[in-house]
């Protein structure tokens, strides 16, 4: 039987098992961030990304919430020390959108402002049919201003994202895929299916060319063409040296399926 490991902290548990790391945010009422959590996720996410053995990361909530967004109780305090120490939300982001391989934002709830914000760092986002997604942050008097105001126009056009975050959309599972800010919906008893079946075929690919295929899209896009280029060019002569293009290659020669180390 393939090892299995559960490691569970004071808001999180993280669960890995053939190649997949679960991490479930577990923090009543609603899965809200604060400090603490935010603590957490920036101790627990770095191995899991640095760890080769691990192919993908699937990140959700419980109960009817992926993450609700920012603990208001903190929030309140509007103050710049206040607003310092929930600033480290966008590292857990950064880590997230960096790691060398796949992410899965497993949208099991409503994902809401800073919930919304984590999973745009995401690679992909499956969202349970029952659920909501937006930035109600304008109905506080506030804006997107953990990742959302920066990633949300990257995703959707400025113009699209603008309007999302002026008037305070909260959207349907089926409005959020069509637009594309969802990749997929699933019905809620499929819910877990689907996430479990997504991140296989996901850890299944090769590891090492996914992180280096995010790497060259997320360092070329504030770059200049050629720039760009030329950096796409240093990772595919890194390529080349993997395991996986040299397995997936001869398999299309032997006419076989590829067996991908993720090396």
């Amino acid at each position: 039987m393939p090892e299995k490991t559960t490691r569970a902290t004071g808001c999180l548990r993280s669960e890995t098992s053939e190649g997949i790391a679960t991490i479930t945010i577990d923090r009543p009422p609603a899965n809200a961030f604060d400090p603490g959590l935010t603590a957490e996720l920036l101790e627990v996410l770095p191995p899991l990304a640095n760890d080769p053995g691990v192919r993908c990361i699937v990140l959700r909530g419980t109960g009817r919430f992926f993450v609700a967004g920012a603990d208001i109780a903190v929030m309140r305090d509007l103050t710049e020390q206040t607003q310092r120490a929930m600033r480290p939300w966008v590292d857990v982001q950064r880590l997230l959108e960096t790691a060398p391989k796949p992410v899965l934002a497993a949208l099991n709830g409503h994902a809401l402002g800073g919930g919304a914000e984590l999973a745009l760092a995401c690679d992909m986002r499956v969202m349970a049919e029952s659920a909501t997604i937006g930035f109600p942050e304008i109905s506080l008097g506030l804006f997107p201003g953990a990742g959302g105001s920066q990633r949300l126009p990257r995703l959707l056009g400025a113009h699209r994202a603008k309007l999302l975050m002026m008037e305070g959309t909260r959207l349907a599972a089926t409005d959020a895929v069509r637009i594309g800010l969802v990749d997929r919906v699933a019905p809620d008893a499929e819910f877990d299916e689907t996430i479990a079946m997504t991140a296989r075929a996901l850890a299944d690919k090769p590891t090492r060319t996914i992180g280096l295929l995010k790497h060259v899209v997320r360092e070329g896009l504030s770059l200049p063409l050629e720039e760009a280029l030329d950096i796409e060019f240093a990772a595919v002569l890194e390529l080349i040296r993997t395991a996986d293009a040299a397995e997936g290659l001869q398999a299309f020669l032997d006419k076989r399926a590829p067996e991908f180390t993720g090396r």
